[in-house]
């Protein structure tokens, strides 16, 4: 039967998921697989994996679980073997990978964070700042009929919003990421111009405490969400 892979672990982790119900219909019992050095959190499964409420919740109670005990590798949601056999194999064939890994995460956890500014605030600023912006949308506001007017304007203002997100990514980069072992950078969308991940010791109380100190609304506009502890998805190749 077809197993579902929540984690790999270390061989001392304890796996405390006794009377835990994995996801599926089916809702069977988690349980864990061993090798030499290895372990792997897993339930029977049968079906298609969809991301419906219940199973997604049930994918991180396990990790959350496992995280009270130790950091594990956590697979990402939906991550199916053919059966047992195939999850020991891969144990007993990728050891000295997994080991690694599981070495590089020990004791730590991952924080993401997420940081924005609205666009219209961005603009605001950009008219107030440049002297040709500004002049350009007084122009067109007063009727101007030219139509290069518009296309200079948001040219100027592409490039402008474009240039102060990435200055700001780099300055809060500077000031985030030695909080972390590692860090990570994800690619953003909408009015956000960074999103990080840090893995980030669990008992490095002054690098936490940082990290919420410069996290939230800092009064200049930029808005910093801080997401965590979390299992070290960002950190798994």
């Amino acid at each position: 039967m077809a197993v579902y892979v929540y984690a790999v672990t270390t061989r001392e982790h304890p796996c405390r998921v006794e009377g835990m119900t994995g996801v599926g219909s089916e809702g069977a019992t988690v349980r864990v697989l061993s090798t030499d050095g290895l372990r792997a959190v897993v339930s029977d499964i049968e079906g298609e994996i969809r991301p419906k409420r219940r199973d997604v919740a049930a994918h991180q109670a396990v990790q959350e679980r496992l995280m009270e005990d130790g950091t594990p590798l956590p697979l990402r949601f939906g991550y199916t073997a053919p059966d047992e056999d195939a999850v020991v194999r891969a144990l007993e064939e990728k050891e000295d990978f997994y080991s690694a890994a599981l070495e590089r995460v020990a004791d730590c956890a991952e924080y993401h964070v997420r940081a924005s500014r609205a666009e219209d605030l961005l603009l605001r600023e950009i008219l107030e700042d440049l002297p040709e912006a500004r002049q350009l949308n007084d122009a067109i506001r007063q009727g101007s009929e030219d139509p290069r007017l518009p296309v200079e304007l948001g040219r100027m203002v592409a490039e402008e919003v474009e240039q102060r997100r990435a200055n700001a990514a780099e300055a809060l980069l500077s000031s985030l990421a030695p909080l972390g072992r590692e860090y990570v950078v994800h690619p953003v969308g909408g009015d956000d111009f960074l999103a990080l991940s840090l893995l980030v010791r669990r008992d490095d109380e002054g690098a936490l405490k940082a990290l919420d100190e410069r996290t939230g609304n800092r009064g200049d506009g930029v808005e910093v969400r801080l997401t965590g502890p979390l299992p070290p998805y960002s950190f798994m190749s």
